[in-house]
């Protein structure tokens, strides 16, 4: 690319970026080196394995930031409007290795913290998405939906032990250790029982949050930093796990079956919640609360005049990072297969607490990877 072309790309992001602030979203720009705890805690094992690390003089562990939504939610967790509604947008680079592939690329986005208003915050992230799509000459890009909250009401609905609960809804994103907590449950447990079980078993009775700070302070009481890369609270998380693995339960067939059903619902949305309504009304699902907020965005999608005939839903679509909670989404170029997203995002309602707020703090956002639409729309 000539130093022409590049200053008229980058002109192009930072009028995109100028529509995200007139929309009402402040602009931020996050330092690029960050502490790479929250990363490694938060972001799943898609980014763990990609990340640039290194320590700063002292020990601590850093990183070139591998996304912006933790970064900005730091940033507003430590800002004097933490709790209040608060919309940012971002242009800048992110670091992740991807091979022979540049390892800098280019994000823009936009965060949201704090509205309550969560079906019509998710219905404004994808139109904003259209419109970033829409500002690069890509008029109808493929878009891809799905839902980590409906999953997440589904398992809360099921007759199965809180860990398991816990460990299903944490698997959703990673399709084949999904598959492998099913196998694990609709075999019969208490086989091969190590010698701690009672403790465990008694832990997976606890609270999760006070279970986890007691194994955490146990191991830093003896001595024990971090073992085969691990941090001590990833640790504390796999030893918890084995307290759900070995729950004195098996999983009946019918309701393997039922969750198969489930995550084998697709279509648009409208199309898909009268199966999922049907669904729940014959197994019995009080899954009412989750399928009204479904349907409530997409009554919201369409008043901002999206097409949502045009929206491929699915029950079983995850993007890969543990912090989603909810609506998910991807816009994907309608010329190639749906491997890169153009743009991605959604709700991630826990991440704030997990980072350390107080309270819950409703949250949704998305990125653009501007290399991606700008190349796409050249191609148009």
């Amino acid at each position: 690319m000539t130093n022409e072309m590049m200053k008229l790309a980058d002109a192009r992001a930072e009028t995109l970026v100028g529509a995200f602030h007139r929309a009402g979203y402040r602009r931020v720009a996050p330092p690029i080196l960050q502490p790479a705890e929250p990363f490694l805690d938060l972001s799943g094992e898609d980014i763990r394995k990609r990340m640039y690390l290194t320590n700063d003089a002292v020990g601590r562990e850093l990183c070139l930031r591998p996304d912006l939504t933790i970064p900005v939610s730091c940033a507003y967790l430590a800002s004097e409007a933490v709790g209040s509604a608060q919309g940012f947008c971002y242009l800048g680079p992110v670091y992740r290795d991807r091979g022979v592939l540049p390892a800098e690329i280019v994000q823009a986005g936009i965060e949201s913290f704090g509205r309550p208003d969560k079906a019509a915050a998710d219905a404004e992230m994808l139109a904003l998405g259209l419109d970033a799509t829409a500002h690069y000459g890509i008029a109808a890009p493929e878009i891809r939906m799905g839902d980590v909250g409906l999953f997440a009401a589904l398992v809360a609905a099921l007759d199965l032990a809180p860990a398991w609960k816990r460990r299903l809804v944490k698997d959703f994103n990673r399709k084949t250790s999904l598959a492998h907590d099913l196998d694990v449950l609709s075999l019969a447990t208490g086989q091969n029982k190590p010698e701690y079980q009672g403790v465990l078993a008694a832990l997976e009775r606890s609270d999760p949050k006070a279970a986890h700070a007691l194994v955490t302070d146990l191991l830093s009481i003896a001595g024990i930093n971090a073992v085969g890369g691990r941090t001590v609270g990833e640790i504390a998380e796999r030893f918890l796990e084995q307290a759900a693995l070995g729950a004195a339960t098996t999983l009946p067939g019918e309701t393997r079956a039922l969750i198969e059903m489930f995550l084998a619902v697709s279509g648009d949305p409208d199309e898909a919640a009268a199966e999922l309504r049907a669904l729940a009304a014959s197994a019995g699902l009080r899954i009412e609360a989750a399928l009204d907020l479904f349907e409530s965005r997409a009554g919201f999608l369409a008043a901002r005049g999206v097409d949502v005939a045009r929206i491929r839903f699915s029950t079983a679509f995850g993007r890969g990072l543990d912090y989603y909670t909810g609506f998910v989404f991807e816009l994907h170029d309608p010329a190639v297969p749906p491997n890169s997203p153009l743009v991605a995002g959604g709700r991630y309602d826990e991440l704030l607490t997990r980072l350390g707020a107080k309270s819950p703090i409703p949250a949704v956002g998305f990125a653009v990877w501007i290399e991606r639409v700008a190349a796409c729309g050249a191609n148009l």
